[in-house]
């Protein structure tokens, strides 16, 4: 398949995953994009009480809407908070830590997704004038020595992908649609 014909198969409006480029960077930041669009496209035209519904017994806070909460306040913990050694308000706290997951079942999906392109955006700009090998200014809890934004890029291309997997089954759950 040539490049031109896969980047037809992408519906339109819809973020590629051939960058533009075959730099580094470029590669990376185009997969982490067609990741954060593929959200939007497995959410695309479910209703709020479909996105609100739990269906699985084993797990009562994963919902469509708390995916779309996670994966947005995830992005705000590991650019802002971990990679620049900022704070940010996010809703977990020491006695809820899936919060996030708890509140968003009370906020319309569209606005959910609307703060979720917001964040990317945002983080989209925060990272432009880095170099890939900027190490981590914030506390990791887990390791002495900082990551880079290489790593970062990639853990949340990794995280993004998986809550993707998420959120297709949720959505064939949800109203039987599939793909996307």
């Amino acid at each position: 398949m040539t490049s031109e014909s896969a980047s037809q198969s992408i519906s339109a409006g819809r973020t590629d995953d051939i960058p533009p480029s075959w730099d580094e960077r470029t590669i990376l930041t185009t997969f982490l994009d067609y990741a954060r669009d593929t959200v939007h496209a497995k959410c695309a035209g479910l209703s709020d009480a479909d996105a609100r519904r739990a269906p699985l017994p084993g797990s009562p806070l994963m919902t469509i809407s708390g995916l779309v909460s996670h994966l947005r306040w995830v992005e705000g913990a590991w650019i802002e908070q971990t990679l620049l050694g900022g704070t940010i308000d996010a809703p977990w706290t020491d006695d809820d830590p899936d919060r996030e997951f708890r509140i968003a079942v009370t906020v319309p999906l569209a606005q959910l997704l609307a703060d979720y392109r917001a964040a990317c955006a945002r983080h989209r700009d925060l990272v432009a004038s880095l170099d890939l090998g900027t190490p981590s200014q914030g506390e990791l809890g887990w390791r002495t020595e900082p990551v880079t934004l290489r790593w970062i890029l990639f853990h949340l291309t990794e995280e993004t992908a998986r809550h993707n997997g998420h959120l297709d089954i949720l959505r064939e759950l949800a109203d039987g649609a599939r793909g996307r």
